[in-house]
């Protein structure tokens, strides 16, 4: 069973152009990594809540984890995919687990803030 005790919202500020990036870590309710080899994990970014997926302004699926055994994800958005983003975006991460289960792990806001330096 997944702990999903920290399964909340949760909102952050993003410089636009910058590299983003999450990691997440499964375990269960006692805390023992769960192996997340053949799972597959969505992190999904709207303007709005209602938007449909396929009009979301980017959408990270990730099958390759750095440490599946252990339940290491990382989640990587590269900063050509947030250089021209600024305001507020509503996001979440879904998994899907190797028997097919789908779980919403957290969902929340990211505020992505102008940045000065624009030479780089």
């Amino acid at each position: 069973m997944l702990n999903t005790a920290n399964t909340s919202q949760n909102s952050f500020v993003v410089y636009r152009g910058d590299d983003w990036s999450m990691q997440i870590a499964f375990a269960d309710e006692d805390n023992v990594p769960i192996d997340i080899t053949g799972w597959t994990v969505w992190m999904t970014l709207k303007r709005k809540k209602t938007d449909s997926d396929s009009g979301a302004v980017l959408q990270e699926i990730v099958t390759t984890f750095p440490d599946p055994t252990n339940g290491v994800c990382l989640v990587v958005v590269p900063r050509a995919r947030t250089n021209n983003l600024k305001g507020l975006f509503y996001y979440d991460f879904q998994f899907q687990n190797a028997s097919g289960a789908i779980t919403t792990i957290t969902s929340g806001g990211v505020t992505f803030l102008e940045d000065i330096t624009r030479a780089t």
